[in-house]
């Protein structure tokens, strides 16, 4: 028989449909739609609405903002989303947890990556032996140039090559790609190998964003020497840059695991090879410090792999995985 205590004790307890509604809450918050939110949670949009609205009555708040367009949260419904969002991400977590030690580690991986030559050849190989090890967990990549709407296009995590502009995505530095400076037989023959770093200025370098100059900055040990590039091409594209210089039309930087099969065969050259430019980051993005075993597996399994990959690949002891911190912070937290 319950003690009165007891029955006290049960009658504070909260119901487990306000648990729910704190969840479908923070979901739709996070999208800023009912539609995506609704896909994410496989269930009708016309429940998840309902759901909603009888959660604000319950609260006593309205905690959005609808109209026709739009779905915005109101300043009530900021300051409780940044209340429950850590609440239900550790439920989520300790789910998931429990179903680890079950089972292992296990649902549906959804990886974005850029469409670069290095993600073609090191990183599937990489998500092969993860794969190998995982039979529970389905992964499935997405190749999409930055930027990538992780909450929005229900991404677990994204490989990138430029650290993201929102301060609310953590990053975790996995490894660096060294990068050099090439171009075909026929355009140094006809134009001359540099011979120093100034000598760039002279030459017709694919600019790699739109405009018709760039600000490099090359080093050699101790030395650094600033200079300004430009030619009548530019790309946002590293794959189509490199098929630029292939043909001829100029110098382009790029990263050596992307353009070693061209400098083995002959089709382009390294210049200045003794000078260095700036390696490329490349960066594992996840919306949150809790993630879901099948996420924390990979992106351990992954960052070990992937590290001593690059790392072999483009010759430079320098990678490796870093600590996760947020966008914006200048030290890394744990």
């Amino acid at each position: 028989m319950q003690s009165r205590n007891d029955r006290a004790d049960w009658m504070k307890m909260p119901h487990p449909q306000l648990l729910r509604d704190m969840a479908l809450f923070v979901e739709v918050a996070r999208r800023k739609s009912f539609s995506q939110a609704a896909a994410a949670l496989g269930m009708p949009i016309s429940s998840l609405s309902r759901r909603i609205t009888m959660f604000e009555a319950t609260v006593g708040l309205r905690l959005l903002d609808r109209t026709t367009r739009k779905l915005a949260l109101t300043s009530y419904g900021e300051a409780y989303l940044a209340q429950v969002s850590r609440l239900v991400d550790e439920a989520q977590r300790t789910f998931d947890d429990m179903m680890a030690v079950a089972k292992g580690p296990s649902g549906f991986l959804k990886i974005a990556a850029p469409p670069d030559f290095w993600v073609l050849r090191h990183l599937s190989g990489v998500i092969t032996e993860f794969s190998a090890l995982h039979e529970h967990i389905h992964v499935h990549v997405d190749l999409k140039p930055a930027p990538v709407d992780l909450v929005g296009d229900n991404y677990d995590l994204a490989v990138a090559i430029e650290e993201p502009r929102e301060t609310s995505l953590i990053v975790r530095k996995v490894a660096e790609v060294e990068n050099g400076i090439f171009g075909a037989p026929a355009y140094l023959a006809e134009r001359g190998a540099p011979g120093a770093p100034l000598d760039l200025e002279a030459h017709q370098v694919i600019v790699p964003a739109q405009g018709t100059s760039a600000n490099w900055a090359l080093t050699r040990g101790s030395e650094t020497v600033a200079i300004t590039v430009a030619g009548p091409l530019s790309c946002n594209s590293l794959s189509l840059a490199r098929r630029f210089a292939v043909a001829g039309q100029g110098l382009t930087r790029a990263n050596v695991i992307s353009v070693d099969s061209d400098v083995s065969t002959g089709r382009l050259q390294r210049v200045l090879p003794d000078w260095s430019l700036p390696p490329t980051p490349v960066y594992f993005v996840t919306t949150s410090r809790l993630l879901p075993a099948k996420a924390r597996s990979f992106i351990d399994f992954a960052t070990k792999r992937l590290a001593t990959v690059l790392a072999a690949a483009s010759g430079n002891p320098r990678s490796g995985g870093g600590t996760p911190r947020r966008v914006g912070q200048n030290a890394l937290s744990s």
